[in-house]
């Protein structure tokens, strides 16, 4: 790691997703229409309101820094990142959630080094917890309760608990077969990474398609927490690749 994530620029970047959180939690209060984009995904005003603000705000606090949103990446902007440093960011993660009205959607930004998220938070506002990890560890922060640090556990003799997708699910059940399975839990967006992260489950498992900006944030959190993610051959998850799409893990 070359880039140097401080305390300062951590308390900033909880505070901008926290604000782009309360952005869509207005707009989740509303009545709101729910368009289809290119690439044949919803998109609503929520998705695009907090990216603004977190990519204006990245802006502001670090413009040298290349940065690759959701929409405006689906919109057709191309940042170079060849200088291998870049944000990256899905400011609504889990729209289906969001339209649906669930709680499990979230705001996820992470900083990407040479391939390897070197930081990211993931906030839900509505259940308003904040996870984030960089390499002085992870943490959660409960509004109210204040913050803790969290580690990955040991998985028991006894059998896995498994975080699976609510909205997406291709064929985890029968891969699954190969293993110990004594407990799933179902839950949407960046939040099963969290899941494992703090312990509540041992493992996550995609087998369809998702894109780096899915990903990465709570990637950082697992992988600052004690844990580890890969392809299903066990070689590394990259980002900035010329094809946003990640392979299965």
């Amino acid at each position: 790691m070359t880039f140097s994530v401080d305390p300062a620029l951590i308390e900033f970047l909880v505070s901008t997703a926290k604000k782009a959180g309360n952005a869509i939690m207005e707009i989740f209060d509303s009545k709101f229409v729910v368009r289809v984009k290119d690439d044949n995904t919803p998109v609503t005003e929520a998705d695009e309101r907090a990216e603004e603000i977190i990519q204006r705000a990245l802006k502001k606090r670090t413009p040298d820094i290349p940065f690759i949103g959701e929409e405006a990446y689906v919109a057709g902007y191309r940042p170079d990142i060849s200088g291998g440093l870049f944000w990256l960011v899905d400011a609504l993660d889990g729209t289906k959630e969001f339209i649906q009205r669930r709680s499990e959607f979230t705001v996820n930004i992470a900083l990407v080094e040479y391939g390897s998220p070197i930081f990211g938070v993931v906030h839900a506002p509505v259940k308003q917890f904040t996870y984030w990890g960089w390499e002085a560890g992870a943490y959660l922060e409960v509004e109210g309760k204040g913050r803790q640090a969290i580690k990955t556990r040991v998985p028991g003799k006894d059998g896995l608990t498994v975080a699976m997708s609510r909205s997406h699910r291709a064929g985890e059940d029968d891969y699954l077969k190969d293993f110990e399975v004594k407990n799933t839990i179902t839950s949407g967006s960046s939040l099963k990474f969290c899941l494992v992260a703090d312990g509540q489950a041992d493992l996550y498992l995609r087998l369809g398609p998702t894109s780096e900006w899915d990903t990465a944030a709570g990637h950082a959190v697992l992988l600052y927490a004690g844990g580890e993610m890969s392809q299903l051959d066990g070689e590394p998850l990259i980002y900035g690749k010329s094809d946003i799409r990640n392979p299965f893990f």
